[in-house]
């Protein structure tokens, strides 16, 4: 039987290649996404560029073990929140406490039972599916409302979506912190409402993509209206989020190394979606 969580995304940080080979074999079959790494380094970079849905850690690891990876997922912001089950060998009292620690959903010691494992997984995502329904910075929905309300969209012939972001915040977070990154999000949300508070409807819909940029639902009519107010907003902004003694610098800097805006629009009309799955693939290759 496949679960209801199925097409979810599992990332396998485990050495041992028999045990990594049959775990990403029975996941698949169960409609699964596996990802695999053998090494800690490894997972980290692969887990921050594309964050799965659940993370299954062994902490013995040829490289750096499992709570130090644990530990770098947890401080960089795109994925302090994924779900992480340990699986080790380690049974001692002191161990589980230390992964429970660092924001462990679940710890399995070897050997287990490959039900209870799957179980386990299953209901790991499905908590953080219906815990993360809006975003703690600027309290606008993600997940699964969104994809509700682009399910809805779908059925209106005349829909337009606008995708509004700020590149280079991951470089501006590691040089400034997260309270400014943080300062920043919101100030965007701000100047995006204002944006849907002047051209939108009463019916439009801001949230977050999975990638965290920002997504308006609303219509053609206003699709352009909309964006263009947001470019004309943010644009003008950016200066204002670095520090007074910084912002001199910014005409030097390339584009790579400072905060730049992205908005776009996709509508009905060029855009050929039949589901909400087929639409996130469109709009993934616009963000």
């Amino acid at each position: 039987m496949v679960d209801k969580t199925s097409g979810a995304k599992v990332f396998l940080v485990e050495d041992d290649a028999d045990l990594s080979e049959m775990l990403s074999a029975y996941f698949r079959v169960q409609g699964y996404q596996v990802f695999h790494a053998a090494r800690g380094l490894q997972a980290v970079e692969q887990i921050r560029q594309n964050p799965p849905d659940i993370v299954v850690l062994d902490i013995r690891l040829p490289d750096i073990d499992g709570y130090a990876v644990a530990k770098q997922l947890r401080a960089a912001r795109r994925t302090q929140n994924v779900p992480i089950i340990f699986l080790t060998e380690k049974r001692e009292r002191e161990d589980k406490l230390a992964g429970l620690e660092l924001g462990a959903v679940d710890y399995i010691t070897k050997p287990f039972d490959i039900q209870e494992l799957r179980l386990r997984i299953r209901n790991a995502i499905r908590r953080a599916n219906y815990s993360t329904l809006s975003n703690p910075v600027t309290g606008l929905a993600e997940g699964l409302l969104v994809k509700e309300r682009l399910g809805k969209m779908l059925s209106d012939a005349n829909w337009a979506v606008v995708l509004a972001g700020i590149r280079g915040l991951s470089r501006f977070r590691d040089r400034f912190g997260f309270v400014a990154t943080d300062d920043v999000s919101r100030a965007v949300t701000l100047m995006i409402s204002n944006a849907v508070q002047e051209f939108g409807g009463e019916e439009d819909f801001i949230g977050h993509a999975d990638s965290g940029d920002f997504i308006i639902i609303t219509n053609q009519e206003r699709s352009k209206l909309i964006a263009d107010r947001c470019l004309l907003r943010l644009q003008p902004s950016i200066q204002y989020f670095y520090p007074a003694l910084d912002r001199h610098r910014l005409p030097e800097l390339p584009e790579s190394e400072r905060l730049t805006v992205r908005v776009a629009t996709l509508t009905s009309d060029g855009v050929d979606a039949e589901d909400v799955d087929s639409l996130l693939k469109v709009l993934e290759k616009h963000l």
